[in-house]
Parts: structure tokens; sequence; C-alpha cells
């Protein structure tokens, strides 16, 4: 028996996107008001706006949530209440958040609120769930993309409402964890200001330079777009409370083409048609939208290089047909799939075999100028000399658009008719009330310095050398030398960011093991909880305000370690508001650009999924940027990619700020650094906190 169909949640980058969600058949829309949102490239919305769309959103039966969904900064806190509470006066239904401590903010000023915890904050298990839910109070948890079907069934009956994404872009990096485009470019995806690095083209590398992927293509961090269409009767038996579009920068006739046909789709299915013969014509219907090919890898458990879209980043269309002649300055295609007059037709090009070895592979775009049924023949005009054999595919429809524009144009009516929802909720305009920030006059006790050392040789060095407070492993290290027995009992042991189903039972282990833990998931917290470990807590569990590191602290995290992406101004803004030496801040190291679950490693060539035998892993890779930057990349006995910055982070000379804010404690990650490096660093780090702890005693 079909079980109750999820929300189907559209985007709304404007209002007319809005009203195309509704058209189509939207259950919810999300939708960004000015800052604090995670596309800030979104076109903006006003209150006034934003309130008659959501009176005509709920005299059409759907739901208006908000997004407040990036990490905000001390600064930012007031003026985040106060757009919450703006929003929920206007008629917003929930709030989508990210941040821990905003979300404990908005429980304590509006206790009512309904609050939906963002994909940002990395939930992808039960025990992230459970915390989420228990100690956020959240109504509502969106998992991350990476998971499985199997992995959200499970998830599901946590009894905790999940919202799975089904239909959109896929950062290539877990999100919530990318620090690529804020540590290289200036700009945060944490932050809704992402650059977009992984749409670029890179090459890969040996140790001695030499090229080693064999793709056809060089977009090597270039996932396809999500396409759950072939699962839906599956995701609703798992039990997903929501399905969720992605898409808030994408235009109105995308919008209302993708929610239509997720609508069709989940109709039948509530009506037991099934739409197993029309599964391939609903995603022909997807195709006639921006999309970078399709794919449905993490659905079925699967991350490699399916996943991908090696050779372009942009819109991929549908294929429609062949070119079957070439005349001058046109061509004939022989069409499987119907077009209409002004729709845009992408030739593939193949060039002829007597083409000069200089010309160009360009693909050109070209207007259809006649309607064409399937098996017909149309002549299209091309001025460049393109093969017999050259796909055609749409890639943009004129139908799609007029009947966007038709639909839009109807709602957008009902909404310029009505007038402004009054704001009724008085605490929209109170002022935010926050607590009042701890005692603090500085930091009696100088800093503790904390190592992250590769090697066991380096950890049995530093675990005798008395300025060194903590000596830490990254978990992903441990497998690499089963034969080794690491002083565990000693050290502190960094666990991975991902926490999913497969990682928990290593997780406990290393909770057990270790003296202590560095939780960077909600998940993994929980688990740390429960083995009543010992444990602190660092990015992506992104503390970037004293909120948060307050919360943490009273989970129980003895440090809170601020993330690399912070300035040191934001770091000491942060610090000076928190419980006194709750913070840590790494001072110098290679910093962590991104993790992905693709392996990039298979950019080279089939994988047997034997992670924990793959040569290619043991040697060394680096990722190539355009202006002939190597990014260090690692890939773990799981098979995850890490990639890492290409110089070190050094905030050496920001130390005696730092301590003059109060930092507990500054961290050397010497990971991918030599012994000589680390120690010749060790002895410049100790020199500079007794500098900054004898400048505060006097």
């Amino acid at each position: 028996m079909m079980k109750n169909l999820p929300e189907l949640l559209a985007p709304a980058g404007s209002i007319d996107a809005l009203c195309a969600a509704l058209a189509a058949g939207a259950d919810a829309v999300y939708v960004g008001l000015g800052a604090f949102n995670a596309r800030a490239a979104a076109q903006p919305v006003s209150l006034s706006d934003f309130s008659r769309a959501c009176a005509l959103a709920h005299r059409n039966g759907a739901r208006v949530y908000v997004t407040e969904n990036v990490y905000l900064r001390e600064h930012e806190l007031d003026g985040a209440l106060s757009l919450a509470g703006a929003a929920l006066a206007a008629g917003a239904n929930a709030l989508i958040v990210a941040d821990a401590g905003f979300a404990r903010l908005v429980r304590r000023q509006f206790p009512e609120a309904e609050l939906h915890l963002s994909t940002q904050a990395g939930v992808m298990s039960a025990a992230g769930a459970r915390l989420a839910a228990r100690e956020l109070g959240v109504e509502r948890a969106t998992c991350a993309r990476e998971l499985s079907l199997g992995e959200l069934a499970e998830l599901c009956n946590e009894g905790v409402p999940i919202e799975a994404f089904c239909h959109g872009a896929i950062c290539i990096c877990y999100s919530g964890a990318c620090a690529f485009s804020a540590l290289r470019r200036g700009r945060s995806a944490n932050r809704g200001d992402c650059t977009q690095p992984c749409r670029l083209a890179y090459s890969l590398e040996d140790g001695e330079g030499h090229p080693v992927a064999r793709v056809a293509g060089d977009r090597l961090l270039c996932p396809r777009d999500y396409c759950s269409i072939d699962h839906l009767e599956e995701l609703v038996h798992a039990g997903v409370s929501a399905l969720k579009i992605e898409g808030r920068m994408k235009n109105p006739d995308y919008v209302y083409n993708v929610v239509r046909t997720y609508r069709e789709a989940l109709d039948a299915l509530c009506c037991d048609k099934g739409f197993e013969g029309d599964a391939e014509e609903l995603r022909v219907q997807l195709g006639r939208s921006f999309n970078r090919g399709f794919t449905d890898a993490y659905l079925r458990g699967e991350s490699g290089a399916e996943l991908m879209s090696f050779e372009r980043a942009i819109n991929q269309g549908v294929r429609v047909g062949t070119v079957v002649e070439r005349g001058y300055h046109e061509v004939v295609v022989a069409l499987d799939r119907a077009v209409a007059a002004g729709d845009t037709l992408e030739i593939r090009t193949i060039l002829p075999a007597d083409a000069a070895p200089d010309v160009p592979a360009r693909w050109p775009l070209v207007p259809c100028e006649v309607d064409g049924a399937p098996a017909e023949r149309i002549r299209v005009r091309c001025k460049r000399r393109v093969a017999p054999g050259s796909p055609v595919y749409l890639t943009a429809s004129a139908a799609v658009r007029a009947e966007a524009d038709a639909a839009v144009a109807k709602v957008r009516a009902g909404l310029d008719a009505a007038s402004e929802v009054p704001m009724t909720d008085a605490t929209a305009c109170d002022a935010p009330v926050r607590p009042n920030a701890s005692e603090r006059g500085g930091c009696a006790m100088p800093p503790a310095i904390s190592v992250i050392v590769s090697s066991l040789a380096m950890a049995r060095r530093l675990l005798d050398d008395e300025r060194v407070a903590a000596v830490c492993v990254r978990a992903t290290r441990l497998p690499e030398e089963p034969d080794v027995a690491w002083p565990l009992s000693s050290m502190t042991v960094i666990l991975d960011e991902p926490c999913r189903i497969a990682d928990e039972e290593r997780t406990r282990k290393l909770c057990r093991r270790a003296a202590s833990v560095v939780c960077r998931n909600l998940g993994a917290i929980e688990l740390a909880r429960e083995e009543g470990a010992a444990f602190e807590v660092a990015a992506p569990v992104s503390a970037t305000n004293s909120e948060t590191v307050r919360w943490l602290v009273g989970l129980g995290a003895r440090r809170v370690w601020l993330p690399d992406e912070l300035t040191a101004k934001e770091a000491c803004d942060a610090m000076a508001a928190a419980p006194a030496g709750a913070c840590g801040v790494q001072v110098y190291g290679v910093p962590q650009l991104m993790v992905c679950e693709h392996c990039l490693l298979t950019a080279e060539g089939p994988c047997d999924s034997d992670h924990g035998q793959c040569a290619r892993r043991r040697a060394k890779r680096f990722l190539v940027e355009a202006d002939g930057s190597h990014l260090p990349v690692h890939v773990d006995s799981c098979g995850r990619t890490r990639i890492f910055d290409e110089r070190p982070l050094d905030r050496l000379p920001d130390v005696s700020a730092l301590c003059a804010a109060g930092v507990g404690a500054l961290l050397l990650d010497a990971d991918l650094l030599g012994e000589d490096e680390t120690m010749h660093v060790l002895d410049r780090l100790a020199s500079a906190a007794d500098s900054a702890d004898s400048v505060a005693l006097a």
C-alpha cells in the first residue's frame, strides 16, 4: 500500500519563480529574504512582496519557508533574529536554518516558530537526526544529498521528519564542508557566495607532473544534476516527509517545468497508476530545462565516474536528433523527438574528415525555425562545418517558456491584485532578546598547543614535548598502517567529516580507544556522548559565533575549534563573547578545501571499489588549476576524496590578538608538513604564545 505522499518543495529565488512553483503544483516553496541565506546572488524579495506572496501561497494551499541558512558572524545575530521575526510576521510557515546557535536564539525569541535544519548542518545518520531534534528542537531535518535509498529509509525510521533532495544541481563537496571558495577566492560557499570552483577545468597529475586523467573532459570536480524521477516510489516507501527541488538561482520556466514533472509523477503514484511506462518521457520533459546531465548514482549507493559530467559544466539539454546531411550553411537533422519553432538546438560537432587540424571542435547553438515531429527531417541553419552523425540536443524549449510565462502571468495577477498583509505579530518589531555573554575579563591561562601529526614517529616525539598539550591524528591516517599500535589512549583522534551509517561502528570504537576525539558532524557528537568520550568539536560543525560555541560547550565539548574561513577579527569577535578559553584556532597548517564522497581517482580509469588496497591513492596526486596551482589530493580507505590548499595558512602573526581575545588553544596542523618544518613552526608558535602570555601578565 502506498504511503502518504511527501511534500513537494520548490525553490523560489524570485516572486515570478514562486508563482511558477504554485502554478505547477508545489506543496511548499522556500525563499530567501535579504541577507543571511545561502544564495547571496539571488534576486532579493522585499517584505512587502513577500507578505502578499505568503497570502497567495496560503490561498493555494501551499506553505512558505524562509531560508536563513548561513553560518552567522557574531555581529549578524541580532539582524538575523529581526529578519526572522519579520518573516514570521509576514506569513512564513517555517525558517530553514543551519547555524545551531541561531536556531536556539530563534527558539527562545519565537518559541512557536517551526524550524527546519538545512542540509548545510550535515545530518546524514539517525544519530545526527536525534541530536538535532532533541537539542535544537527542529521539526524537520534536510539530509545530505550523498545518502542512498537504504540510508534514507533508516534515517526516516528514527521518527524525525526528513527532507530529501529530489532534483537539481549537486555540490561535489559535502554540503557545509567546503572551504575552497572561501580560502582560495575570498568568497564563502557557507555564506551563499560560492565562486563554484567545482565547475572549472583542472588537470590531475602525479608526483612527477605527468597527467593521469583518462576521461574525455577536464571538469574533474563537476557532477551531473541529481534526478530521482526513477526512484520516487522508493523514496515514498522510505518515508521521506518532503522532496526538495534545488534551484533558487534558476529561472521561472525551470521551476515550472521541473515542479510540474514531479507533480505529475507523484500524483500518478497517489492514484496507484504508477508511471513506469512514462518514466523516459518524464526524464525527457525534465531535460528540456537546464541540466548538466542527470544522475541517480547517490541513491543507488554509487559515487564513481558515473556521477560526473567531465566534458562540460553548462546546460546539456536533451537529445532530439542526429545530423544526416551537410549543406551550404545548413544541415539536415533526423529527429528522434519533437522540436518546435523557437527552440534552441546545439550540435555536438563531429568535425568532417577534411577539416583543418587547427579547426576548434566547438558546439554551435542554432535556432530551430520550424516544428518537427519524431522521425521527420528538418533543415537547420548552421554556418559551421559539421559532419553527418553529429548528435543534436535541445537546450532551450520555446514551448516550456511559453507555458511557464502563461502560468506565471495567471498566478501573478492574483498577487498583484492583493493588498499587503499587515504584520500583526508584535514580536516582529521588538528588539531581539539575547542572553548575556558570560563573564570574561580574558583567559587566565596561556593557550594550550595542539599538534596534528601524520606519523607514529612524530606522535611519539611530541608526546614527550612539554610544550604540546595534545597530540592529534586524523582517523583517516589510522588504517594506512594497520599493524602499527598507535598510542591512542594518550592521543586525540580527529574523526571524519561524514558520519553515515557505515561509519558509526568505527566512530564508536575510536571514541572508546582515544583519550579524546574531535567531532566534525552532529552524528559524531551524539555517538561521542553516548560512549562517554571526552570530545572537542570542529568544522564542518561550524561555530562562527558565541551562541553556537555556548551550545556546544553545553553539550559537553571541552573545546570548540573555529573554522579556518573566519578572519582573525571574526574569530576574536566570537571568542570575546564566548565562555572563557572555550575556543581554539588553527594558526598554521595546510587547510582542507573540500571533502567528497566521490573518488577523484576514478578519472584515471575504472575502480574495483577495493579502496583499502588501491595503489593509486597511495601515490602522490595533485589537482592542477588553470593558473598552475597544485592542490594535494588524498583519497582515504573509504574512497572519499579530500583536496588541500597549495600553501599553509599562517596565522602566527595573529597569535597575540587571539590570546588577547581569550583563545583557549592554538593548533599546528602538521599533517602535510615535514618533520623539520613542523619543529620549526612549533618553536615559532611556542615563542609567540609565551610572548603573548607575558604581555597579558604585564
